[in-house]
C-alpha cells in the first residue's frame, strides 16, 4: 500500500510538530525590545535567496513587514514603529477573538449563550428567531443575521437577506456579527476594548508603540443610526502586531505567563467552517477555513508547511500569519489609501495571492 506524504504527514508529523510546538514554548521572547538575528545566514536564511524576497517586497505596496523565526526578527522592512494612518481593518477581529480568551476561561463571557439571554438588540429590531443565535454564531459568522453594520461592508451588501438562514447553519462573513461581539464583549467585561487590550497584551508584551488616546479617540467607527454596535478599529505597529502573532504561535504564554490559555488559542483556530461551506463561494478559491474569527489554513488545500497555521486578515492587505509548522510569523501592513474604483484599491492593495508570494519566498530562503 503507498501512503501519500500528505497522509503520512497528517499522522506522524503533526506528532512531530506537536512536539516541537512544546520545545519552543521557551525559545527566544522580546523583552522591552526585539532581538534580531546580525544576518540572513545567522537567521538560517540563504544570502541570494533573501536578496529576492527583499525586492519583492520593495516592488509591491507593503508599507512595513515584520518576519519572525524562533522569536527573534529574521526580517524587516519599512517603518516597524508607525501606528498612525495604518489601521489593522479586519485583523482587529481575530484580535477580539484573543481578548475573549481569559474571559471565556474566568467564566464572565460564555460563548454559549444566546442573544436574547444577553439582552442583545439592534436599531431594526432583531427576531425572535435572530435572537437565538449564539455568540459562538457571531465570532464564527454563522448567525443568520443580516441586520445591516455600522460600517459598511461590501460583502454584506451583496449577502442573504434577514431570514434566509437559520442561526448557526450557514457561514457568511458579516460585520454586523463581528461588530455585535465587540459591543458584547464591552458590556459582558465593564470595560473598554482598548483598556482590555493594554491590560492583557500592551503592558504583558511590553508592546514598543502602543497608544491608548491614540486608540480611544480614533477607534471607534460606523454610522450608529444603522446599528448601535460600532466597529473597534487598531492602529499598532508591525512590531507589536509581530508580538500578538508570536504570543498564538506560543500557545498563549509569554514569559511564562499564560496571557491566554491554550484551550482557547487551540479552540479559536480550529476549524469551525470547512472551506467546502465558506461563502460566497469564491472565498473557497483561497483554500481557507474558518475559526473564531480566524482564517485557517485548510490542509486540503496548503503544503506542510502550512499544516496548523491560520491568518488575520484585513483591508487593503493586512495580515498576521501564523506557521507553527516552521515557527514562524510574519506581521505585514499597508497604508491604506482614500480610492474611488476598483483600479485604484488594486494600486494599493496587497492581495492574499500576493502575500503568498512573500510567504513562500521566505519558506524557499530558509535552509534550516
Amino acid at each position: 500500500m503507498t501512503i501519500s506524504f500528505k497522509a503520512a504527514f497528517g499522522f506522524l508529523g503533526l506528532l512531530w510538530l506537536a512536539a516541537c510546538g512544546a520545545e519552543k514554548t521557551e525559545s527566544a521572547l522580546p523583552g522591552a525590545t526585539w532581538s534580531a538575528y546580525e544576518s540572513p545566514v545567522a537567521a538560517g536564511f540563504d544570502p541570494e535567496k533573501y536578496a529576492a524576497l527583499e525586492a519583492a517586497v520593495a516592488d509591491g505596496t507593503t508599507h512595513s513587514m515584520v518576519v519572525v523565526k524562533d522569536g527573534k526578527i529574521a526580517f524587516s522592512y519599512g517603518d516597524v514603529t508607525q501606528t498612525e494612518g495604518t489601521y489593522l481593518a479586519s485583523v482587529r477581529k481575530s484580535i477580539l477573538t484573543m481578548l475573549m480568551g481569559k474571559y471565556v476561561e474566568s467564566g464572565e463571557i460564555d460563548i454559549r449563550k444566546t442573544l436574547a439571554e444577553l439582552g442583545v438588540d439592534d436599531v431594526q429590531g432583531l427576531t425572535e428567531t435572530e435572537k437565538s443565535a449564539t455568540l459562538r454564531d457571531l465570532i464564527t459568522a454563522r448567525s443568520g443575521i443580516y441586520h445591516p453594520a455600522s460600517n459598511f461592508s461590501g460583502v454584506t451588501a451583496e449577502g442573504p437577506q434577514r431570514g434566509d438562514h437559520a442561526p448557526g447553519t450557514y457561514y457568511w462573513y458579516n460585520n454586523w456579527d463581528f461588530n455585535a461581539a465587540g459591543g458584547i464583549f464591552e458590556e459582558l467585561v465593564g470595560k473598554d476594548i482598548y483598556e482590555a487590550f493594554e491590560e492583557q497584551f500592551a503592558g504583558p508584551l511590553q508592546m514598543q508603540d502602543y497608544d491608548l488616546q491614540l486608540h480611544q479617540e480614533n477607534g471607534k467607527t460606523g454610522n450608529l443610526e444603522h446599528s448601535k454596535f460600532a466597529a473597534y478599529h487598531f492602529y499598532l505597529s508591525a512590531r507589536d502586531v509581530a508580538r500578538l502573532g508570536l504570543l498564538m504561535l506560543r500557545n498563549g504564554e509569554w514569559n511564562g505567563e499564560k496571557i491566554i490559555t491554550e484551550n482557547w488559542v487551540r479552540e479559536s483556530v480550529s476549524i469551525a467552517t470547512p472551506n467546502a461551506e465558506m461563502n460566497p463561494e469564491n472565498y473557497r478559491d483561497s483554500g481557507f477555513a474558518y475559526g473564531y474569527m480566524w482564517w485557517i489554513f485548510d490542509p486540503e488545500h496548503f503544503p506542510p508547511e502550512f499544516y496548523g497555521g491560520y491568518a488575520a486578515r484585513g483591508h487593503f492587505g493586512q495580515y498576521i500569519v501564523v506557521l507553527p509548522a516552521v515557527d514562524l510569523v510574519f506581521a505585514h501592513k499597508t497604508a491604506p489609501t482614500p480610492y474611488d474604483t476598483p483600479e485604484e484599491y488594486a494600486a494599493v492593495n496587497v492581495t492574499w495571492d500576493e502575500m503568498r508570494v512573500l510567504i513562500d519566498l521566505t519558506l524557499d530562503a530558509m535552509t534550516d
